[in-house]
């Protein structure tokens, strides 16, 4: 070890300074073995937090169907029915998915869905027309009127045209109906289940067969989303889907 000594101080002040020297770097040695311990426990809770913190969560994106667009519901035999929501998908349902051994529902009362049977190529049974028939009634103004029925009717489809009478205009989602009609008399009754983890509402002989958990549903006063709420809590689902499956105008649960 090599010492430097100032030849203008005696012994005992070059002694004084080095042994000042000695105490500061003794000082600077015990702050910097604190720092360390310090940043080394820094390090350690940062790790353990990188180890115990969760993966993002990533919300699962449902795949969406075709008909989900509509209003639809599968009958207790398995058939598919979609109702139209308003002028633009009554358009669209008429046009572009609808098929000739299809049969089409609608009510003589303005403001109603179109509603169409799918047939697939199969003989339609009378009990999913009956189903049907509740359906189209459950979704027409009569629902908000407070109707305990109203007449439903129901074509095939080449009986449906936009061509209207002359001096007529047929506004859109409006359709002519040519030829003979065949009435039925439909009771206004629905629910809402899940099928296949999907929101479905139809008339409760379809929900009741196809799904787990139901809840029906009754003409009434509350509010769609005040009604949804309580159906969420007993069923579960999607908030936004069972709102947009419960008809318009008021209604309640059992």
């Amino acid at each position: 070890m090599k010492l430097t000594l100032d030849i203008r101080k005696s012994v005992e002040q070059n002694a004084e300074e080095y042994f000042s020297k000695a105490k500061k770097a003794k000082k600077k040695l015990e702050g910097a073995k604190k720092a360390l311990i310090i940043s080394k426990e820094k390090l350690r809770k940062a790790e353990e937090k990188e180890v115990i913190a969760e993966a993002p969560k990533i919300k699962k994106v449902k795949k969406r169907e075709w008909f989900e667009k509509f209003r639809w519901f599968v009958s207790s035999e398995g058939f598919l029915v979609i109702g139209g929501k308003d002028a633009t998908t009554n358009e669209i349902l008429i046009k572009k998915h609808t098929e000739k051994e299809d049969i089409v529902f609608h009510t003589d009362m303005a403001g109603s869905p179109f509603v169409v049977i799918k047939s697939e190529g199969k003989k339609i049974p009378k009990n999913t027309i009956q189903e049907t028939s509740d359906f189209t009634a459950d979704f027409s103004r009569g629902w908000k009127k407070g109707m305990s029925s109203l007449e439903v009717f129901h074509v095939k489809p080449d009986q449906v045209t936009k061509e209207a009478n002359t001096g007529e205009f047929l506004p859109k989602g409006a359709f002519m109906i040519r030829g003979k009609t065949n009435y039925t008399t439909p009771k206004m009754n629905i629910a809402v289940g899940i099928y296949e983890d999907k929101v479905m509402s139809g008339p409760v002989s379809a929900i009741k067969k196809n799904c787990k958990e139901c809840v029906e549903i009754f003409q009434g006063e509350k509010k769609t989303s005040e009604v949804a709420k309580l159906v969420k809590k007993k069923i579960g689902g999607d908030l936004d889907e069972i709102i947009r499956a419960l008809p318009a105008g008021g209604c309640n649960i059992k």
